[in-house]
């Protein structure tokens, strides 16, 4: 039997009718049930419209009203209900809504089932629910902003019905959007936005108005609350991201003002120091009384604000990284000619010494310690501050000047713990360790000489083992050892050769210390001398006099060395040695004789050598080191990356390098090209400010 033509307004006017009906049952207006009957009309007048010959098949025309439809029923009944309304009663209409929104969408669906099948495959269009939910949305994003000012609201400490948020919230997730992630698309993300706009305003109107304890405690507040709406109606996983936001908000304010605050706390004190050098006539350049007050005083400062964190249980790094900024200026400053890394190191030193001008009980000394430690962690050149250390540690430890190892062992393992246990720190800590096993052989020796009569050093002989590349790199000395050192040196090496068969040592002559009976005609005066000074002075034990060329010849020691042993003798404060022409400086012509007259008010005098290193050596040495870890860091980052910019590449170097020192752009710039040269890396050819690594 042949079916009849259906028009569509013929047909759409039977489907609106029956439509009409079944949105007046769902909204719970009519009496009369949509029952099987109207369901099975609805279906069928669809579905002969849809399958009617071209150019009768309305299947688009269907579809397109099927979204006109629900839109009308959004704008006619839905915003105007929202739109009367107000926050926690427009929410409660939200969620109604939704409810009915949700019924219409599934039960019009069933009734437009050919175009889901069929037509929307076929021309790959939005499914029947999808379009539903997109005609929601519109007030999806109203009830968004009403649900953020009933945050707000709660914020100010209203009571709000929790419950009716939850609701709302997963509505808007179901509801959702196109993007991957609706929850964060469409929540988290704007309510990140709205809670920081809100915490920057009461951080604004806080800063002017409260103390800045009273300011904290509202701030702790804050933050638990914050958690508390996470527990309550977000995800768990906003937890981390909202405190945060609102730390940023309103610690980043106040941690600016606080920079300002002890920045100028600090400059004070550095002044002051400067001030008091200044008007000190007897200063001469070493580190003095107001250099050590100055560290003193930095080290209380430093301590009182870390302390004030913890009274007020801020652990925010944004509050550490503002006071670590607040002494950038003590760390970057020189002070009396010298760094901060420096006096700091020269303060630790003074501590550490058996003859620093501090003497501190065990308490006191560990505390002072535990707060140089704390201040170090907190530098932006940590690195230039270990290299200062270590090189007041060399001559603590080898020359027996340390006034407790164990106390040297405590700070290197408070320093590890500050730092990491970086690279940095493990050295100092294995140079320790080297020291500890000097003495502990130091009972062997002399047992191994007790066991072997036919080894005889002929005087009290100790010596100390250091470990290659722990140390320093020291300047080999090709000294002629007279025959006294010489018997020493063998009956040591055989000793060692029991314990280390396969280790082969080499003996550093400039670290050596001597203990010298000088019998002058006044007294006998012990003199306490390096191993160069000492076997530069036994020469005079067979001559009264000796030239500049006669000593050379006898010690093989090199001009620069020669010349600084001599100056120490015979220039320094103590003149064990008379120089003949009499002058300041020693030269090739000069003339050398034994001062017999010398006298001294001590029975045992100490004869200084010109210092072993200066500032700017050390720097140099540290600037190096920065080279090479400036290298392996870039190495490694393009060895994994394969190809990467020169911001994303700098940003990389500093985050492996911050914790130890900052590199600059330029320096980077130039080991980018030193490792071009080598062909580590390559510049593309299109961009030069991008870099390839070379397999």
């Amino acid at each position: 039997m042949k079916r009849s033509l259906i028009e569509w307004d013929e047909g759409w006017n039977s489907i609106q009718e029956r439509m009409n009906k079944l949105n007046r049952v769902i909204e719970g207006l009519s009496e009369n049930p949509f029952d099987a009957e109207d369901f099975m009309m609805l279906y069928t007048t669809i579905y002969d419209m849809c399958t009617q010959t071209p150019p009768h098949d309305y299947c688009q025309r269907l579809y397109d009203k099927y979204k006109e439809t629900i839109e009308q029923h959004i704008t006619s009944k839905g915003l105007p209900s929202l739109a009367e309304k107000h926050e926690e009663f427009m929410l409660q209409e939200f969620v109604k809504s939704w409810e009915i929104h949700k019924v219409r969408v599934r039960r019009m669906s069933h009734c437009f089932f050919f175009l889901a099948r069929h037509f929307i495959p076929s021309r790959s269009l939005t499914n029947l629910e999808e379009v539903g939910l997109n005609c929601f949305r519109e007030l999806n994003l109203r009830a968004r902003v009403a649900a953020f000012g009933l945050i707000d609201r709660e914020r100010e400490g209203e009571r709000i019905d929790r419950g009716l948020l939850k609701n709302v919230m997963d509505i808007i997730v179901e509801i959702g959007t196109e993007k991957m992630d609706p929850y964060k698309e469409d929540i988290e993300a704007h309510l990140l936005k709205s809670t920081g706009e809100y915490y920057s305003c009461k951080a604004s109107s806080w800063i002017a108005e409260e103390s800045y304890m009273d300011y904290m405690v509202k701030a702790q507040l804050c933050l638990r609350r914050e958690r508390n709406i996470v527990s309550h109606y977000l995800h768990s996983s906003s937890e981390k991201k909202l405190v945060e936001k609102v730390e940023h908000e309103l610690f980043e304010p106040l941690a600016n003002a606080f920079k300002q605050k002890v920045s100028i706390e600090v400059k004070a004190l550095v002044q002051q120091a400067k001030d008091d050098a200044s008007s000190n006539q007897d200063f001469n350049g070493a580190y003095g009384m107001q250099e050590h007050v100055l560290v003193r005083n930095i080290l209380e400062l430093h301590t009182k604000y870390l302390a004030s964190f913890n009274d007020c249980l801020i652990k925010n790094y944004i509050f550490h990284r503002a006071l670590r900024d607040a002494f950038d200026l003590f760390w970057n400053g020189p002070v009396a000619g010298s760094l901060g890394a420096e006096l700091l190191a020269a303060f630790c030193d003074n501590l550490l010494k058996n003859d620093g001008n501090e003497k501190l009980s065990d308490e006191a000394a560990e505390d002072t310690l535990e707060k140089v430690a704390n201040l170090v962690s907190y530098m932006r050149s940590m690195d230039l501050f270990i290299e200062f250390y270590k090189k007041r540690l060399v001559p603590r430890l080898l020359f027996d000047r340390s006034s407790n190892l164990e106390r040297e062992k405590s700070f290197v393992t408070n320093l590890k713990r500050k730092l990491g246990g970086t690279f940095l720190t493990s050295r100092i800590d294995k140079m320790v360790e080297d020291m500890t096993w000097t003495g502990d052989n130091k009972t062997s020796f002399v047992e191994y000489l007790h066991s072997n009569p036919n080894v005889n050093p002929g005087m009290d002989f100790t010596v100390t083992v250091l470990t290659t590349g722990l140390w320093p790199s020291y300047k080999p000395f090709n000294l002629n050892l007279p025959a006294e050192m010489k018997n020493c040196v063998e009956a040591f090496e055989g000793f060692y050769e029991t314990k280390k068969k396969c280790r082969k040592l080499n003996w550093i002559n400039s670290l050596g210390t001597c203990y010298i009976n000088s019998n002058f005609e006044s007294k006998t005066i012990e003199l306490v001398v390096s191993s160069c000074q000492a076997a530069l002075l036994l020469l005079f034990s067979d001559a009264d006099r000796l030239s500049y060329s006669e000593i050379f010849s006898q010690l093989n020691l090199d001009y620069d060395d020669l010349v600084r042993t001599l100056y120490s003798l015979s220039c320094g404060k103590y003149k064990i040695l008379l120089k003949e022409p009499n002058t300041k400086n020693i030269s090739p012509n000069d003339s050398f004789e034994f001062n017999s007259k010398f006298t001294g008010r001590t029975k045992r005098i100490k004869i200084p050598l010109l210092p072993l290193y200066e500032t700017k050596e050390v720097i140099k040495e540290v600037e190096k080191d920065r080279q090479y870890a400036i290298d392996a860091a870039i190495t490694r980052i393009m060895k994994k990356q394969k190809v990467l910019d020169l911001q994303q590449l700098f940003v990389e170097c500093v985050e492996k390098l911050g914790h130890i020192f900052k590199p600059d752009i330029k320096t980077l710039k130039k080991r980018i090209e030193n490792l071009i040269d080598r062909d580590y890396l390559e510049r593309d050819k299109e961009n030069h400010n991008i870099f390839k690594y070379l397999v």
